[in-house]
């Protein structure tokens, strides 16, 4: 994908210094904190100054740009969840004369400040669950930095996973076919004391219900976590991870590579739960988004040949 996007780049699209600047836009153009984003450089035109490289960051990660058509590049990016000032874009486009175009996409967000409390700034709707006390009572250091390492491996697979190339073509596909019972960015009240914000997706299931492969990858990390229970974390490269939560057993390894549609393992009530269920997650590198936003991805992320397929 990335030696096309090259080839693509020195052959195909240039740029006239008498033409309009590339111009950087954003989709949606009002994204909401933790969902995934198509960032697109457009006004491309064919001269003589050919394009040679594309790169960019956005809250943090890098970029990956790929043709779209032939006067458009586009990458995925995502925006965090603790947003609070403002992500910003910054994109530089390189020429083969040495001439380089610098560009910058700002998207400005309301500051508002962490509650002061586990019980304060509880969100509108939130559903009250019941869950084992452990969970919701206070926390000893070492239980305290055990979720602290737990959340570092999962971070420090979707770093590693900017640095693998795309391993899919097809849609993603939901890893259940049953009902949604909670989605993401839902409140959540545990025990009455405990709030928070789902970051996932959680499908119904029963003990022993099999879990799919949303797409193919690398199976990156097969553990047991207090708060997610028995988790799977698949890397699809170019940033992208997506985990599976409170498994009652796994059935791949590390290392692994998987197909989409594949089983991976069974619905479980391990961690955190009220009940049997699967929970689904996402992320784009070291940022969680929205999984749901995975099954809408188009061309070029999908072959077009196979784009509108994901919704399963």
């Amino acid at each position: 994908m990335r030696g096309a996007l090259v080839a693509l780049l020195t052959t195909s699209i240039a740029y006239s210094a008498a033409a309009q600047r590339p111009r950087l836009q954003i989709e949606p153009r009002q994204p909401s904190t933790g969902s995934l984003t198509r960032l697109t450089i457009d006004r491309l035109t064919s001269h003589t100054d050919s394009i040679v490289r594309v790169t960019g960051t956005m809250a943090g990660e890098p970029l990956h740009f790929r043709p779209l058509d032939a006067e458009r590049l586009q990458a995925l990016g995502a925006i965090p969840i603790e947003a609070s000032d403002s992500v910003v874009a910054n994109v530089i486009v390189e020429h083969q004369s040495g001439a380089v175009d610098s560009l910058r996409l700002a998207l400005k967000y309301p500051h508002q400040a962490p509650p002061a409390g586990p019980s304060r700034a509880r969100p509108a709707r939130a559903s009250r669950l019941r869950v084992d006390p452990k969970f919701t009572r206070r926390l000893d250091a070492e239980t305290e930095a055990r979720i602290e390492r737990e959340n570092e491996l999962a971070r420090s697979v979707g770093h590693r996973a900017q640095n693998t190339p795309q391993l899919w073509t097809e849609p993603f596909a939901r890893p259940r076919q049953s009902k949604v019972t909670s989605r993401f960015g839902t409140g959540r009240v545990f025990n009455g004391r405990v709030s928070s914000s789902h970051l996932g997706v959680d499908y119904r299931g029963a003990t022993g219900d099999p879990i799919y492969a949303a797409n193919r990858g690398v199976v990156a990390l097969v553990d047991s976590f207090f708060l997610a229970g028995n988790v799977v974390y698949i890397d699809h490269g170019d940033g992208i991870v997506t985990g599976y939560f409170h498994m009652s057993l796994p059935k791949v390894a590390v290392g692994d590579t998987v197909e989409r549609g594949q089983e991976i393992g069974l619905v479980g009530a391990t961690g955190r739960v009220t009940a049997a269920h699967l929970h689904w997650s996402a992320r784009f590198g070291a940022l969680t988004i929205d999984p749901g936003n995975l099954l809408s991805l188009g061309p070029p992320f999908v072959a077009a040949s196979s784009a509108g397929g994901g919704r399963q």
